[in-house]
């Protein structure tokens, strides 16, 4: 064989180096997965501002929505007790009627937060 038909050959069988941006696949996550889950938790957050009683919800914050479970971590155990005694009482079913999503429960943890952000606007935790 000569060196050109072997060179041929070598190029033809050498696996090929694809290199693919990481903003591809990034942004098609941010788009499809991240983009629903944000939203999901925009409307779910606007009704927990409706629904749930003021003096209650100055002291808890959204943690997570995972699954069909809402984490609300709440910052004293007397205020998870109250919460908690409302949700049975039929405000999970008010949250539920008027989310469109499938949640299934609402799940209390402590915890400590800041109520607000740096610019001053009420902060919620996902």
């Amino acid at each position: 064989m000569d060196d050109a038909l072997l060179q041929t050959v070598w190029q033809q069988r050498r696996p090929d180096k694809r290199v693919s941006h990481v903003s591809q696949p990034l942004q098609i996550f941010m788009k499809y997965h991240l983009a629903r889950r944000v939203r999901a938790l925009s409307r779910l957050a606007s009704i927990w501002d409706e629904v749930v009683p003021a003096e209650i919800r100055e002291h808890t914050a959204l943690e997570r929505f995972q699954r069909g479970t809402l984490t609300v971590m709440v910052d004293s155990a007397a205020h998870r007790f109250r919460l908690q005694m409302l949700l049975n009482g039929g405000l999970l079913g008010e949250i539920q009627s008027r989310f469109p999503d499938a949640l299934k429960k609402v799940r209390l943890v402590p915890g400590q937060f800041y109520a607000v952000d740096i610019a001053g606007e009420p902060r919620y935790e996902f």
